[in-house]
């Protein structure tokens, strides 16, 4: 317990609990009868799948949102119903780790938090930003000071498909 930081018996508790709830773990018996806890059969041989790779998302300008159905493989942890996955194109989130060329991992939603990083639609345009709500507009920040804060215009047709739970990047092997 100690050696992972832990000072209360009920912390350790609390994570084993939440890891059995999402169905990462469950309770047995061992060979000597006491207690223990053993990997689900999907965790356990199953590290990775599969998530769709629906195509681009914008770190800059706005870019058309157009589907180029794939797939990409993730820990499996990250599969959910409504996850998918995009490619990152542009710069305009260089300061958040985010390069052109890296993979998302993006859960559907219409809703985000101030400061979350959301997949925007602006006028059936995607562009990737920090969703940032003020009292009389929304403005869309990227996370690079060479581009511009997108304000979004009472006449634009705006909405959120998606907040940024993941990034990776592959490196030629």
């Amino acid at each position: 317990m100690s050696g992972l930081g832990f000072r209360s018996l009920g912390t350790v508790n609390w994570y084993v609990n939440t890891l059995e709830d999402e169905g990462y773990l469950y309770r047995t018996k061992g060979s000597n009868g006491k207690r223990a806890l053993t990997l689900t059969q999907e965790h356990a041989t199953h590290p990775e799948a599969c998530l769709p790779l629906l195509g681009l998302i914008a770190a800059g300008e706005p870019i058309e949102a157009l589907e180029t159905p794939n797939s990409v493989t993730v820990p499996s942890s990250l599969v959910r119903p409504d996850n998918f996955v995009l490619q990152v194109k542009g710069q305009s989130m260089i300061d958040e780790q985010i390069q052109d060329g890296d993979y998302i991992v993006v859960k559907k939603t219409a809703t985000a938090r101030s400061g979350q990083i959301v997949v925007a639609i602006i006028n059936d345009e995607a562009t990737l930003k920090c969703y940032v709500p003020k009292s009389d507009r929304i403005e869309l920040h990227p996370r690079n000071p060479k581009f511009p804060i997108i304000t979004i215009k009472k006449t634009d047709n705006f909405y959120i498909n998606g907040v940024l739970l993941y990034s990776f990047r592959e490196y030629a092997s």
